[in-house]
């Protein structure tokens, strides 16, 4: 049998949000082919697109190295934010809406300004910043039981689904994105903890990071994008009923109920 294209891929992909998870992508795509998962990606993108939906930032993924550990990678991802992605902050998910969804606290820029500098530093990328966020990107796999390869999280659009950011944001300057720490609570309890520098050292690595692959490749982050910059701490898989808060010294917390409203 001959494997299977980009397009079949891709088609394979977005059926699974509503027909199920299905199997690692083994017959069409190796598992550390990069090109050919990004271009699962945009042909996703663009499909999603062209229904309506709208593009409000970019994901960096796998910029912890607890989450690297946990999915057996070596290096970050990135996937794209929809604005039908995003829960109000105290919100609700309801969980038909996701697959086998997990739950990891991070922190969010609102950018104030164009990074089109395929060179972009970490200090430009600070530049370029509006408000920080405490955020929580909820994560799912359309990949059975997350037995995923590098590229299938990036075909998968980062395995991403859904975030939520803090109401309120601070201005950067001032703020520690190196040592502040974070808790991640499921119904009261702690049940995750990191520091920014998990995220590549720093979290504006992580948004230098991605704003150099994304100018490279023609798709620069704007003025408005939100970017999450990735996991503080390892994720932590949720059930019907949860309440998650994430708490960031110095930056804020946020919060939501995985529950049906």
């Amino acid at each position: 049998m001959p494997s299977p294209n980009h397009e079949d891929l891709a088609s394979r992909l977005r059926n699974a949000y509503a027909d199920g998870a299905v199997p690692p992508m083994r017959d069409g795509l190796e598992p550390q082919d990069a090109d050919s998962a990004y271009a699962i990606q945009t042909i996703n993108t663009r499909y999603w697109e062209a229904q309506g939906r709208r593009i409000v930032g970019r994901k960096a993924g796998l910029t912890a190295r607890a989450v690297q550990q946990q999915l057996g990678v070596d290096q970050p991802d990135f996937g794209v934010l929809f604005d039908d992605m995003r829960i109000a902050d105290g919100g609700t998910l309801d969980p038909a809406r996701v697959l086998q969804p997990k739950a990891e606290a991070e922190i969010a820029f609102i950018l104030g300004a164009d990074l089109l500098d395929p060179d972009t530093t970490p200090a430009m990328a600070a530049q370029a910043v509006a408000s920080v966020h405490a955020a929580i990107e909820i994560v799912d796999s359309r990949i059975a039981d997350w037995k995923i390869s590098f590229a299938d999280t990036v075909a998968d659009n980062g395995s991403s689904a859904f975030f939520v950011l803090a109401r309120d944001g601070k201005r950067l300057e001032g703020l520690d994105l190196y040592s502040c720490g974070m808790v991640m609570e499921i119904n009261g309890a702690p049940v995750s903890f990191g520091v920014g520098a998990a995220v590549l050292g720093n979290p504006l690595n992580a948004a230098a990071w991605l704003a150099q692959t994304l100018a490279r490749r023609g798709e620069p982050l704007k003025a408005g994008d939100i970017l999450l910059a990735g996991a503080l701490g390892s994720m932590v898989a949720l059930n019907p009923g949860d309440q998650v808060r994430a708490v960031i010294g110095g930056i804020g917390e946020t919060n939501f109920t995985y529950g049906k409203t």
